[in-house]
């Protein structure tokens, strides 16, 4: 890398790390190096009397630093927190030499470096717990400088706060805002709390393929690629449900997958097109026992995370205690608009929706018409967890008729604060109603709806050697984690949420600066100086742009023959 493309601090860095290996010191070591302990577990647990901790050995990145003389303290930032190392330089330098304190220490390491340190630990004359370094060991060295957060008085200063910068650097975002890492430890505790809630009762986790011939199980745009030793297009999963049903048809009585699915559509607060959902299957079940079923599971992710069930959201309480309120999704349109859904023909639908203002497609069907209508007027309405139940058949081509109405299904879907946030069936077993329902959808494609399900004919044939009863449920994990983080969208429950490219930045090529006059020397140290186009040059006064290249040559120590001022003028001219 050129360094004139480095800014100051990173050729400082850079400069260290040579010294660091002419002084014999690998900067990036590779042994082992055998931690003991942790900084929160000293913090919470060490006591003078009891003079604990007496062999402590911790690593991490140096994150700030006071230098006083012959001792000086340091802030380490490990795994699990951040505890204060002091380091003495008679203690790491025991013998007559002492570079590794005067020159590796107070010169060579900077924040952001990872060490590892040795020693006991001790409280400091102000009560503060510390460590008291006897060993001292470069474990990598840092070539760029991280954003540096301020806090005096419990006020933050200069946060690392830029969505853009914190989504697209999310491993800067981690070491400098640590509830950023609080708020993706609580996402594994929420997978790992409904795992156990599944294993309790004996239903298998599995996998299923994330490639597929035919996208199906849902209703959407999928990404399609090509698999070039078989000479076929594939997709990637809209969902996993086909492939988890025919695991019941195979004779398990219950099986559900932690999976990745794809959806070719939309980004918004709470849409990323990779996203995480949990799909679980049981035999012998109905959409009532699975309601039962998923309001065991989220109040005891409540408390396994929290240890209650009422939580703040923004201005909100959410109270996830069972159980949660009920109500169709004819009710529910009803309620709030004053309209009943049932027997409406199309042009029924799409008139009322024309009357309340909601855009609604000409290739819109009956079901994503009554969809419109729910999403636009209903679903914001329920803060408190609430199952919308009973949908119209159109909306569900995969779910069992309701046993009392034949016009509706027996499927739920949970609403959270205005979201949707998981969604369940009684599954559709019988093979005929399956294929024609499929059909159905067939039909909706060839009117013009990118969304509607493709025909898998392997799975009616699935069905046709039988499934018996089953519910299933399928719930976003992105979603779920946003409701019990207090987080505002997904982007900030995502390690790394999808984004468009950098935009690179203009820059023209060197034969422009010399066609000004300019030496190919010159032309480097003017881009060091940040101008990288020479429309960005020409807006510059001669005295100031003269002073600032001629400062770099020197302070860079690179020799030319500065030009004169009349020489610098001509070139803005």
């Amino acid at each position: 890398m050129n360094t004139l493309e480095l800014s100051e601090q990173e050729v400082i860095r850079r400069n260290s790390l040579k010294e660091l290996q002419a002084l014999g010191i690998d900067p990036f070591p590779a042994a082992e190096y055998k931690v003991n302990v942790y900084s929160d577990e000293i913090l919470e647990n060490f006591d003078p009397e009891a003079n604990n901790y007496q062999e402590v050995v911790l690593a991490g990145r140096i994150m700030s630093r006071r230098i006083m003389g012959k001792a000086s303290f340091i802030e380490l930032q490990d795994a699990n927190g951040r505890i204060q190392v002091y380091i003495s330089r008679d203690d790491i330098c025991p013998d007559e030499d002492k570079t590794l304190y005067n020159t590796v220490f107070k010169k060579l390491l900077d924040i952001g470096d990872f060490i590892g340190v040795k020693g006991y630990v001790f409280k400091t004359k102000v009560g503060e717990t510390s460590v008291h370094t006897s060993e001292l060991t470069v474990l990598s060295k840092s070539l760029r400088p991280l954003p540096i957060v301020k806090e005096k008085d419990g006020k933050v200063y200069d946060a690392f706060t830029d969505p853009e910068m914190r989504y697209r650097q999310r491993y800067v975002d981690l070491v400098v805002n640590p509830k950023v890492k609080d708020t993706f430890i609580k996402r594994s505790q929420i997978i790992n709390s409904m795992r156990e809630l599944f294993n309790s009762k004996g239903y298998l986790e599995v996998e299923t393929p994330i490639l597929q011939a035919i996208p199906g199980g849902a209703s959407a745009r999928p990404f399609e690629t090509h698999h070039n030793a078989l000479d076929i297009p594939l997709y990637m999963r809209i969902a996993n449900e086909l492939y988890l049903k025919r695991l019941i048809v195979g004779g398990f009585d219950g099986v559900y997958e932690f999976a990745k699915d794809f959806r070719n559509e939309g980004m918004d607060r709470t849409h990323n097109p990779e996203f995480t959902v949990m799909e679980i299957y049981v035999a012998y079940k109905d959409y009532n026992w699975m309601m039962d079923f998923t309001e065991e599971m989220i109040e005891k992710v409540a408390l396994d995370l929290h240890g209650k069930t009422k939580l703040g959201l923004g201005d909100k309480e959410i109270d996830f205690k069972r159980p949660f309120k009920r109500i169709s999704m004819t009710d529910s349109i009803k309620h709030f608009t004053g309209f009943d859904i049932t027997g409406k023909s199309v042009e029924e639908l799409r008139g009322f929706c024309k009357e309340l203002n909601i855009d609604v497609d000409e290739t819109f069907g009956k079901g994503k018409l009554i969809d419109e209508i729910f999403g636009e007027k209903c679903e914001g309405q329920y803060i408190q967890p609430t199952f919308i139940t009973d949908y119209p058949v159109e909306m569900s081509p995969l779910c069992k008729k309701h046993r009392e109405n034949p016009e509706l299904t027996e499927r739920f879907e949970l609403m959270v604060n205005g979201k949707e946030v998981c969604n369940a069936y009684s599954e559709l077993n019988d093979p005929i109603d399956q294929l024609e329902r499929f059909q159905e959808q067939l039909k909706l494609g060839a009117d013009g709806d990118d969304e509607a399900m493709f025909i898998d004919m392997d799975f009616v044939r699935a069905l046709e050697y039988g499934m018996p009863p089953t519910s299933g449920m399928g719930i976003g994990i992105d979603r779920l984690t946003m409701l019990m983080t207090d987080s505002h969208s997904i982007q900030d429950v995502l390690f790394f949420p999808q984004m468009r490219p950098e935009k690179k930045a203009v820059v023209d090529g060197d034969e422009k600066f010399v066609d000004l006059g300019i030496s190919k020397e010159w032309v480097e140290v003017i881009r060091k100086a940040g101008y990288q186009t020479v429309a960005a040059i020409k807006g510059e006064k001669a005295t100031k742009f003269h002073q600032e290249i001629c400062g770099i040559n020197k302070k860079n120590k690179m020799g030319l023959t500065n030009p004169s001022q009349d020489e610098v003028a001509g070139w803005l001219a």
